[in-house]
């Protein structure tokens, strides 16, 4: 939970001890009911995890309780991004 205050951190582990699904080894599954906004310095490529991609120094900047999941982004709008990093990186490399 980085960029969470303790009482932030106390709060959502609350909040998603009443969603649990069940426990995976270390992972607890949830319901997708909690939406929030998480800042990150790029994506990158990542066989450990199941989408293929993770956040460079993710943290969460912000619970969105005004948004239901539906109204989240997908993870197609997250490889649309890491597409658009390398066409902005050869723009900056261009003009350099």
């Amino acid at each position: 939970f980085k960029g969470l205050t303790d009482d932030e951190i106390a709060e959502m582990t609350e909040r998603l001890k009443k969603i649990a699904i069940r426990e995976e080894g270390s992972m607890v599954i949830v319901q997708p009911k909690i939406v929030v906004e998480v800042a990150y310095n790029e994506i990158q490529m990542s066989p450990k995890y199941e989408s293929g991609m993770a956040l460079r120094f993710a943290r969460i900047t912000r619970i969105r309780d005004d948004k239901s999941p539906e109204e989240a982004d997908t993870i197609e709008t997250v490889r649309k991004i890491y597409e658009s990093q390398f066409r902005r990186k050869a723009r900056v490399n261009i003009d350099l």
